[in-house]
């Protein structure tokens, strides 16, 4: 099954500075102080304690690839995802606002370096050493944001000089080799949908005598929304079976109240079983 009209191939490589060392001095006598070997356990030391720039940007990266991940499927082992074209211009336009805000942050960052490597003497105490600090050029390197995007290439893209035996051979490799990461492709948005209808299922599930202790929140209803809306777009290969789950799934969190779903044990019941219906009805 052919899916280069459907989808893109896209990589992203986020890089972030961890600015930690291991103390070496420090380690060592921690370790010859407890008796163990020599390298047993490491110090590290945050070479920016008193600041949370570095941290942010890192966090921010996380999110970024949090949202490539959940906007993609699987492709290759490592690397290239597959993103629907249904989603490309969404992807494109967030990811364009999502680097663009890195950048700003590196930015921010870069010009306080100087004044932040001033003032680790005093938040790092004896633990500071001057050398664990590169000049800004190399700090400035030590950050990237790169993605790429490119067509889901075709065994009929072939262009090499071979013998035809040779050819064929390399063909149905190469076709074997695609058709095993669409499987696991497909695969994805299932078992997505089904880890969200177990949580919920979970969730509703009443045990005797812990009336009152269990919490719920509007994400018990919203999270499965917007997982459908998802779903629509990630269903790159147009399976009726997905669609008819995820359309279920969607009918039955569109009429769930939250703060019924609070006060009510009926009403929790009356959800976990239309839930527990679509888990029993699909062969996930």
């Amino acid at each position: 099954m052919s899916i280069s009209a459907s989808a893109l191939l896209v990589e992203l490589n986020i890089s972030v500075w961890p600015a930690s060392k291991i103390d070496r001095e420090v380690t060592n006598k921690v370790n010859s102080d407890a008796g163990a070997v020599q390298g047993a356990s490491q110090t590290k030391k945050n070479l920016f304690a008193g600041t949370s720039l570095r941290k942010d940007i890192e966090k921010f990266a996380a999110r970024v690839r949090l949202y490539h991940n959940q906007h993609t499927l699987p492709w290759a082992d490592k690397g290239e995802r597959l993103l629907p074209t249904k989603l490309f211009m969404e992807y494109k336009q967030t990811m364009n606002g999502y680097e663009q805000t890195f950048n700003m942050m590196c930015q921010n960052f870069y010009a306080e370096y100087p004044r932040l490597v001033a003032d680790a003497p005093m938040s790092l105490g004896v633990l500071f050493n001057a050398e664990d600090y590169p000049d800004i050029t190399n700090v400035m390197n030590k950050f990237g944001f790169k993605r790429s995007v490119k067509p889901v290439p075709e065994a009929g893209d072939f262009r090499l000089d071979v013998p035809a035996e040779d050819m064929r051979e390399l063909v149905f490799s190469f076709e074997a080799q695609q058709r095993e990461k669409l499987a696991e492709a497909v695969r994805e948005p299932w078992e997505r949908l089904h880890s969200e209808l177990s949580a919920i299922s979970k969730k509703l599930t009443d045990v005797e005598g812990d009336d009152g202790k269990k919490r719920y929140h509007d994400t018990l209803v919203s999270n499965p929304l917007e997982l459908c809306s998802l779903l629509t777009k990630l269903n790159i290969t147009n399976d009726p079976a997905l669609e008819e789950a995820r359309r279920q799934l969607e009918l039955t969190m569109l009429g769930a109240d939250i703060e019924t779903i609070k006060e009510d044990a009926d009403v929790r019941k009356q959800l976990k079983s239309k839930v527990d219906g679509i888990l029993n009805k699909f062969n996930f």
